[in-house]
């Protein structure tokens, strides 16, 4: 049985801390994450149609969500700031929830992953759709926010089943 390994955020004194990243070869790192808001028939058809008046949520969404991936560092202690990383949000009308299912990739080459800025795309955006339409669904519930795969550096690809 191997040892536990060591939380890579924490010191020896058990102090969270910067992990340093100098050491790790340049890969280039892949990640996506995807995640759903669900709402009323009527609320989807809202934003299907762009009669928000709030304006066109799906536009907007996609915005925040790729400003929010690129501002992760600002948003998450102790992450590691990414210039120059690509963020893409898509986002897909889904009836049979109902709802939408937004997903998120991130891309950079460098030391360290991108899954925190794929993750925080999708929840971002996620927000952003519930602001957009909170005036004709309260109830709107956001969930099952997760990653989906990543791929590179020292630990290689990932891929949830």
């Amino acid at each position: 049985m191997s040892e536990p390994r060591r939380p890579t955020h924490l010191d020896d004194r058990g102090q969270a801390r910067m992990v340093d990243v100098t050491p790790k070869d340049e890969t280039v790192r892949r990640a996506v994450a995807e995640g759903r808001i669900r709402m009323a028939p009527a609320t989807l058809q809202a934003l299907v149609d762009g009669s928000l008046e709030k304006g066109e949520a799906f536009a907007v969404a996609r915005l925040a969500g790729i400003q929010a991936g690129k501002k992760t560092a600002d948003l998450i202690p102790l992450c590691h700031a990414l210039p120059g990383a690509s963020v893409t949000v898509e986002l897909e009308p889904d009836p049979a929830l109902p709802g939408v299912v937004v997903t998120a990739e991130a891309r950079y080459r460098g030391r360290t992953g991108v899954e925190m800025e794929a993750l925080t795309a999708v929840s971002v955006a996620l927000l952003t759709l519930y602001d957009m339409a909170k005036a004709l669904d309260r109830g709107m519930v956001m969930e099952a926010v997760r990653l989906r795969s990543k791929e590179g550096g020292a630990s290689g690809s990932w891929s949830a089943e």
